[in-house]
């Protein structure tokens, strides 16, 4: 290599138009250069610069080096088996994104070194560019860097500039941004020194015996001198902000474009996605490729890889967005001069382009490599154009709820040594979504191993990136090794046989449950195909209240039985307390009763709502190894319960049942006389315990609740002015008075407000929403509250007090039922204050 540090001046501008909105599903475009085959020429001079490129999407494990650098080495020859000259590779993924706080240890450091040494030393970069990504230590300061790597020498390094700190990510507790300007003692700004020079460890040269000592550090590109083809970097974030860094280098001529990324699932978040890639080439052209991570990378997250490549504001391949396989390389074959076309087609593109050719605003490392060849010296005779994808692939919101958490399971499963899951089966809609979703995951492994899985393929077959047996292998020898079985046992050609290997599910019945769910529980459990167990446990519960009794002289009742609430709601703890407790010893034993070795990890079933209301038991079933919908909403389980009813058809019956506890005895109520019921009457009756009734609010209103709370930042009086000026259309709160949207609000921040404390004892859930109030990483606020929240409820009060005139104004004829609903809702708040 000949690497030369000049520096090309840039300016960006990022009032640019958008001359071209992001397709959905059905691409515009169609006749866009990009996506239209070449045609050969008799005049060698004047053949098309093809070129074939590689992303992938790695299922890395934070701080398992051994096994990310060989998935790394596995996508490199997967890449250039495939003919590709370019291979970008996820955010980090030498160490793992995940690696957090281990990012301060100054032996990550080392051993991310010792792996990229290892894998120029194995012969990942021979004639094939590529981009890895590591943190490095620079002049005092640790950097979340991506790394250009050709021919075994280490060409640029390149810093990231914007750290995702929002949510989930804290990237700046770890690493500095590095500056693109310098503040000086005059206010003013100037561009900060791009032109560095990184002393490569030791260990680079003594190893691969390169004789080089020093690489370029900054923010550039590389240029082949042989093609004149240019390729530059963008790191995760930096497309998401104002001055995302594309920009730049388009402006200074760069054609290819990598961003390496470890962007985690949320539901509804793709096509946010997918739209800020089309726009990134749509306005300034270009070829631009996504990487991603895929998988549990150790965490609550799960990175939901979907790497794609977009040519010109059109997406010509796509990963799948939910997979098991370890490694997927994703290419495309690409015809450079269509960019510079495209280019030159927009008139205020190429005004910029030759303004910042001329301004001194920017400045970007150029690094020109001599021997560094991206195009192919194939013809179009043999090397054909990738064309635009027919259909980009957007999951519904149902099948996000199933898949995400179905592979997230499948990693954690295989990565912490369990044999199984045991799942505490209540017939209920949320552990029926828990028992569906590992169901789900025991079909995706069937479909994997034998290559049936249609569920996440695009319409015009352009999803290349799973045809290599090693990742198959390594999933068939992961159901072996679950399973306890040899490596000549096949693999089950039935999900409901896989399944009764791996989950077990128990059904723990007092008195007060239903004949209803308690058939619910069995029927689903037979469709999935798992172990499944009953057991009634009024006999631990009476041993409880006996020892109780026997100490203190006392025996608590329920209310319908002359108890006080006090006594009702210790009663109905110690079942869901007792659940738990239970749930813990059958994971242990279960593996020994059916002549197997292992243990098995319990799941949880509490979703997201009931644990931002507090409606849940502290240390019940909602306390367990994993829960893979504790961020998932009550309204979305539902619709995926009706989604899933297609393979388990009991599940449309479960989503119809009213939500409810079952833990206080089932009452009925005649002309106002209330009675318990008798065996004839469970059989046919849902409970009489319903949830939204003990809440005191519906599970739509907590959805409503927890959106505003979080992803809208609103506190007890903003929430109640963004309710009132929603209540149009078909919204929930039309109907209902100013006071009585106060009345609600209140009621929601009261028990948010003493209830908090629950959060601390979370079971690690999958992360889905962005309203999660997980308190350990995601939703980070004090435990201990005043929950009469005094100056808030007071000026509330005052704003619904105004705005009810204003209500009455407007609905003079209809405030009748408006004032009944009212004074109910004011009634109720009393009664539920007292209970609680």
């Amino acid at each position: 290599n000949n690497n030369s540090n000049n520096n090309s001046n840039n300016n960006s501008n990022n009032n640019n138009n958008n001359n071209s909105k992001a397709t959905t599903v059905k691409q515009r475009n169609a006749n866009n250069p990009a996506t239209m085959s070449s045609s050969s020429s008799s005049h060698s001079h004047s053949r098309p610069k093809l070129m074939t490129v590689a992303t992938c999407q790695l299922n890395q494990w934070a701080m398992d080096f051994e096994g990310n650098w060989k998935r790394i080495l596995q996508s490199c020859v997967i890449a250039k088996q495939k003919g590709a000259t370019y291979r970008l590779g996820p955010e980090l993924e030498i160490c793992g994104y995940g690696a957090e706080d281990h990012f301060y240890e100054s032996d990550t450091l080392q051993h991310c070194w010792e792996s990229l040494v290892t894998l120029l030393q194995q012969g990942a970069s021979d004639d094939l560019l590529c981009d890895f990504g590591m943190p490095v230590l620079h002049q005092g300061c640790r950097y979340n860097c991506r790394i250009l790597c050709f021919n075994r020498r280490l060409l640029l390094i390149r810093p990231k500039t914007s750290m995702a700190d929002g949510g989930n990510y804290r990237e700046s507790r770890y690493f500095t941004a590095y500056p693109t300007t310098t503040n000086n003692n005059n206010n003013t700004t100037t561009n900060h020194n791009n032109n560095q020079t990184f002393l490569l460890p030791s260990l680079v040269n003594d190893t691969l015996q390169t004789n080089q000592r020093e690489c370029p550090f900054g923010i550039g590109y590389v240029e082949s001198v042989m093609d004149g083809i240019r390729v530059g970097c963008e790191s995760c974030e930096e497309l998401w902000t104002p001055q995302a860094t594309h920009i730049d280098l388009a402006l200074a001529g760069v054609e290819i474009i990598g961003n390496g990324s470890g962007s985690h699932h949320e539901l509804r978040k793709l096509e946010t996605r997918i739209t800020l890639l089309q726009h990134a080439t749509s306005k300034c052209g270009g070829i631009y490729l996504y990487a991603n991570g895929r998988g549990c990378d150790g965490s609550r997250q799960y990175y939901d890889g979907c790497s794609m490549i977009c040519v010109n504001g059109t997406v010509v391949a796509q990963a799948p967005q939910f997979d098991l396989h370890d490694v997927c390389v994703l290419t495309a074959t690409i015809n450079v001069d269509h960019v510079t076309s495209y280019r030159a087609s927009i008139p205020s593109l190429g005004v910029q382009m030759a303004q910042s050719t001329q301004s001194n605003s920017k400045q970007l490392l150029k690094l020109s490599s001599h021997d560094l060849r991206l195009a192919s010296t194939q013809t179009t005779l043999t090397l054909t154009v990738t064309p635009m994808l027919d259909q980009i692939r957007y999951h519904t919101p149902e099948e996000e709820c199933c898949l995400g958490p179905a592979c997230w399971l499948w990693d954690y499963l295989r990565r912490s040594g369990a044999s199984g899951f045991l799942l505490p089966l209540s017939g209920g809609a949320d552990s029926s979504s828990v028992a569906t979703i590992v169901g789900t995951m025991c079909r995706l492994v069937v479909e994997a191993v034998y290559d049936k899985n249609t569920n996440d393929k695009n319409t015009n077959d352009n999803d290349n990136s799973n045809d290599n047996d090693d990742s198959t292998q390594q999933i068939i020898d992961d159901v072996q090794r679950i399973c306890h079985q040899t490596s000549d046992w096949p693999v089950p050609t039935c999900p409901k046989e896989l399944a009764n290997y791996i989950l077990h599910t128990v059904y723990m019945g007092t008195d007060n449950s239903s004949l209803a769910t308690e058939s619910r529980a069995l029927r689903l459990a037979q469709d999935i195909g798992a172990h499944h167990l009953t057991l009634k446990m009024d006999v631990m519960v009476a041993a409880v209240l006996s020892v109780f009794s026997l100490v203190t002289g006392h025996m608590p009742r329920f209310t319908s039985q002359g108890g006080t609430m006090a006594q009702d709601v210790a009663l109905q703890n110690i079942q869901a307390r007792l659940r738990m407790v239970t749930a813990y010893l059958f994971a242990q034993l279960l593996p020994w009763v059916r002549g197997r070795t292992g243990f098995l990890l319990v799941l949880g079933s509490s979703n997201v709502d009931e644990g931002l209301r507090g409606y849940m038991t502290k240390y019940d079933c909602s306390s367990a190894d994993l829960n893979p919908i504790g961020a998932i909403s009550k309204v979305d389980l539902k619709q995926m319960l009706l989604h899933c009813a297609q393979y388990y058809p009991v599940l449309q019956e479960i989503a119809g049942a009213p939500p409810t506890a079952e833990l206080r005895p089932q009452e009925i109520t005649h002309d106002g006389d209330t009675t318990t019921t008798t065996e004839t009457d469970a059989a046919t009756m849902e409970h009489s315990q319903l949830d939204e009734d003990e809440m005191g609010m519906t599970y739509e209103e907590l959805g409503w609740f927890g959106r505003l709370r979080k992803l809208h930042r609103c506190g007890p009086v903003s929430m109640y002015t963004t309710l009132v000026s929603a209540s149009g259309g078909d919204s929930i709160w039309t109907r209902l008075k100013p006071t009585v949207v106060a009345q609600k609000v209140q009621r929601f921040f009261y028990y948010y407000a003493i209830n908090r404390h629950k959060m601390c004892t979370l079971t690690p859930s999958y992360h889905a929403e962005g309203y999660s109030p997980d308190d350990n990483r995601f939703d980070l606020r004090q435990f201990l509250y005043n929950p009469k929240w005094e100056r808030q409820f007071n000026v509330m009060n005052e704003l619904a007090e105004q705005d009810d005139v204003q209500y009455n104004h407007k609905h003079n004829n209809n405030n009748n039922n408006d004032a009944d609903d009212a004074d109910a809702v004011v009634e109720d708040e009393e009664e539920h204050s007292k209970k609680e």
